[in-house]
């Protein structure tokens, strides 16, 4: 099947110029609180946000909708926070990129942070790609792809998005 890319620019166009307010309102949100993965081990995802990416761990609690479980959260930057369960007692297999479902998560660092962290990677082995000079695409220990980028929040690539 191939796209028809004249096609997919025309319905582009008009969806911006549809729904696209040069004034918006404000939205109803504060921001994102959470975002919430799976782990399929604690100390190895702290290990891995905590002491590679720089994530401070903040908080970890028992998962009130099942006991047993961790529920762990790393500052992320600007009030908002990346959160993870654990299900120790469920067989819940590997992480799976399935359509319709999670593609990744953007985490925005500063471009010397982001050298760093680069650097960090490439000295623990893990495997990444980098886009545009500004993007870096890599999986966490249970395989859910992140990018860290170095641009600052609200622009991507020298456009404003927000």
């Amino acid at each position: 099947m191939s796209i028809d890319h004249p096609a997919v620019e025309t319905a582009r166009e008009r969806i911006k110029a549809e729904h696209l307010r040069e004034h918006r309102p404000p939205s109803s949100a504060r921001g994102l609180h959470h975002f919430a993965l799976i782990s399929s081990d604690a100390e190895t995802t702290i290990a891995f946000y905590q002491d590679l990416l720089e994530f401070p761990l903040t908080e970890i609690f028992d998962n009130r909708d099942h006991r047993g479980s961790n529920h762990f959260f790393f500052d992320v930057g600007n009030g908002s926070l990346l959160a993870f369960f654990d299900f120790p007692d469920l067989d819940l297999g590997p992480y799976k990129e399935v359509l319709g479902g999670l593609h990744h998560i953007a985490i925005s660092v500063d471009p010397s942070t982001w050298e760093r962290l680069r650097g960090k990677l490439e000295a623990a082995g893990v495997p990444h790609r980098i886009e545009s000079g500004a993007s870096i695409y890599f999986r966490d220990p249970d395989g859910a792809r992140l990018e860290l980028l170095a641009d600052p929040l609200g622009e991507m690539y020298g456009s404003r998005v927000r």
